[in-house]
Order: C-alpha cells, then structure tokens, then sequence
C-alpha cells in the first residue's frame, strides 16, 4: 500500500487534528511505502492548518560536570573524554541519529524554528511555532510542552509507543521530581547548567493511565496513537505520584531509573 499526502491530511481531519499543535513521535518506515517520506507527512499537516513540533535531540553539545550531585546520574557521564567544545545554537542542523527522518527533515527545512537547548532541543514548524519554541531554556527545557497543555494541543505517536513520547519526562517534573542536571557550553563558550530527562525506557508502564485517553487510526501500515497532551501529562504525573516505582525499566541497575526514582538531584 501507497502512502500519499492526500491519505494524511484525510487522518488529519478525520481525527480532529487539522488546525491545532501537533507533537509527532514517529517511525517513517511504520507507515510502508510513503510517497515523499518525511516531507509528505509534514506537509499534509501544515496544509491542515497544524503547528507541529518534535524532539531534536543534540547530544554531543554537552560538557563534563562541574560537580558532583547527589542522584543525579553521574557515575556513566563522568568519562567526557568524547567532549568537543563545540557551541550550540539554534540556526545549526545537527541531530542525533536516533531522532527519525521526521525530525531530521524539519531540522532542515525552511522556516523551521528550533529551540536554544544544547542537547534537548524541539523543533516546529507551523503558524504557532515561534510561541512554542520561544519559551525553551537551558533549564526549562519542556516549556513548549506546558505551552502545548496551555493550548490544548495533542501528541501522536505513530509506529512507536510511550518510551518515545517525550512529554512524559515532563509529567515527571510536575510529579515532584527533579530533572538531571548536566553542562553545556553558552554563547560565550562559558559553561552553564542544564535540564535533560531520565531514562524513558519503562514509560510503557504507563499505558494504564493513559488507556481512556487515547485514540487510534491507522494511516498506511502505521498506527497511529493520539493523545490530548493536557490530560496525558497530568494522568502520568499523578501516577507517577502515587508509584515511584511506576517508569523504572526492567534493570535494576539502571543510575538513571534509580536516581529518578528517588526524585532525582538533590539540590541544597
């Protein structure tokens, strides 16, 4: 089966989607044969009217600790051998590999606006990207999602489940939860604190406090998941509240999920 920007924009309006903001998880290969890949899905929203935005993780802006941090991930990020000085900022095109061709496409297209995070920043494009992406800081680094909430905006997940839906790392933070601190290098090229998420890879735990939120469709082979983010994150974060245990992936071992489980940085 054949996938064209004609079937999308038919899943966007069906859904309910057209015209509002997006957040896209997405595997391309999910959807089967696409005709244009990436850029035919981004362009059937943004001719349904939608602001989109997505995750476009840099991870090699970041820098050594200053210092040592109680619970906050440090024992597998002290080697920073790997470092390379190099300075973020928001017009450069980088992106991790793991981001997707989706993300990778509106990195690189014209007119995109990208968030000043050295290495969790989103992306968007659309009429209400620059309210969105305007707001992200080195140490609010989920602020385009609380924009989201504000506006009421949803996630779609499509080919992928919850461990790759970012907004969860922020129903950790309104759980109570701090965010792990790390290091990157500002404008001036002096370093600076930062804000990142914890390990992702038990947020399918989650699934039963989403469960009555969510909406499906399939579009090509790719099923869709659509989530409104406002009622999303709060469900999570209550849980998240009630079972501290709820996001630790299945090794015990893991720094992060420990750390995160106990509430993450003690801060003094």
């Amino acid at each position: 089966m054949q996938v064209t920007k004609d079937d999308i924009k038919k899943a966007v309006a069906e859904s309910g989607l057209a015209g509002g903001i997006i957040c896209i998880h997405s595997s391309l290969s999910s959807f089967g044969e696409i005709i244009g890949g990436a850029e035919t899905v981004i362009k059937a929203f943004l001719e349904s009217g939608c602001t989109v935005l997505a995750p476009s993780f840099t991870y090699d802006f970041q820098i050594s600790p200053l210092e040592v941090i109680e619970q906050n991930r440090h024992e597998d990020i002290l080697d920073a051998s790997w470092q390379n000085g190099r300075i973020f900022n928001p017009g450069i095109k980088d992106i991790a590999p793991d981001m997707g061709a989706i993300p990778r496409f509106m990195v690189n297209a014209d007119g995109r606006l990208r968030g000043n995070h050295p290495t969790n920043s989103f992306v968007a494009l659309g009429p209400e990207a620059e309210e969105l992406i305007s707001c992200q800081a080195a140490e609010d680094v989920y602020a385009p999602f609380q924009k989201m909430m504000e506006k009421r905006g949803k996630i779609i997940l499509m080919g992928v489940d919850l461990t790759k839906m970012t907004a969860l790392h922020y129903a950790e933070q309104l759980s109570g939860r701090e965010l792990f601190i790390r290091w990157a290098l500002d404008e001036q090229g002096e370093p600076m604190r930062i804000r990142e998420g914890s390990c992702s890879e038990g947020f399918n735990n989650l699934n039963f406090a989403v469960a009555e939120l969510e909406e499906n469709i399939t579009v090509g082979n790719s099923v869709w998941r659509i989530f409104p983010i406002l009622e999303t994150v709060n469900a999570c974060a209550e849980a998240i509240r009630q079972d501290s245990g709820i996001t630790h992936c299945d090794n015990e071992n893991c720094l992060s999920c420990n750390d995160m489980q106990k509430g993450g940085p003690v801060l003094y």
